[in-house]
C-alpha cells in the first residue's frame, strides 16, 4: 500500500520532530552505558547510528522536497 504525497509529507514531519530526537536520546544512552571508547570509535558509532535510523524510513522521505505530483498542473505558460 503506497502512501500519498501528503501522507508521506506528514509522516516525515512526525519522524523528524518526534522520532529523531527520541532516537538521539536512546543512542546517547546506549553509548553512555559502555565504557567511553576513544573519540574516533565513538564518532564512528554515532555516524553508523545516524545512518541506521533512516534506513526503515527511506521510502517516506523519498521525493518530499519535490513539488506535489498529484497537484493540478498550471496551464498558463509564463
Amino acid at each position: 500500500m503506497a502512501l500519498s504525497y501528503k501522507a508521506r509529507k506528514r509522516w516525515s514531519l512526525v519522524i523528524l520532530l518526534i522520532g529523531l530526537p527520541a532516537y538521539i536520546m536512546v543512542a546517547v544512552t546506549v553509548v553512555g552505558l559502555i565504557d567511553r571508547p576513544s573519540i574516533l570509535v565513538e564518532l564512528l558509532v554515532y555516524i553508523g547510528l545516524g545512518f541506521l535510523w533512516i534506513m526503515p524510513f527511506k521510502f517516506v522521505f523519498r521525493g518530499i522536497g519535490q513539488p506535489d505530483p498529484d497537484a493540478p498542473q498550471d496551464s498558463d505558460p509564463r
